[in-house]
């Protein structure tokens, strides 16, 4: 179970707050609002990175929800997820770093690639802000509610 804090994130995660937190983006400016409040991998991500011989279990990835059967890179941007009491809205894409191949090395580029026309394509999940708290448990549904259209497709944040 993990318990998410309306506004802030997960409790007691380093990356709960109202601001920024990584340490990039607060040299850059420390008041940006926390666009990456909570991180979702899906579960076939993992898969997928076993067929290139990667091992990669739930956590691994600095994620704190693993999702499966939901398409999280096809979500627009504020698409809300609820699970139980807890609505998380959609944000963004996780723009992976290179702290990803110090877990595995040359996992980056599985994660980080380019399509064959040369766009490219973030794996590594979405984020979100905690739009109403509560605690998650493993085996929670998640109910998808996309935005109103226009849609907008999930750039990095």
């Amino acid at each position: 179970m993990i318990d998410l804090i309306e506004g802030l994130g997960v409790a007691g995660d380093a990356h709960a707050g109202v601001t920024v937190k990584h340490r990039s983006r607060v040299a850059k400016n420390p008041s940006t609002p926390n666009l990456r409040q909570v991180h979702l991998i899906h579960r076939e991500l993992f898969d997928l990175v076993a067929l290139a011989g990667y091992r990669v279990a739930p956590g691994q990835l600095g994620e704190n929800i693993t999702t499966a059967g939901l398409d999280l890179l096809g979500l627009p941007v504020g698409t809300r997820l609820r699970i139980g009491p807890v609505v998380l809205t959609v944000t963004g894409l996780r723009n992976p770093c290179e702290q990803i191949n110090r877990f595995q090395p040359g996992l980056l580029k599985q994660v980080l690639r380019r399509t064959e026309t040369g766009e490219v394509e973030r794996l590594a999940g979405v984020m979100s802000i905690v739009s109403r708290g509560g605690a998650v448990r493993a085996g929670d549904p998640i109910a998808v509610e996309r935005p109103p259209e226009p849609w907008f497709p999930l750039t990095p944040v």
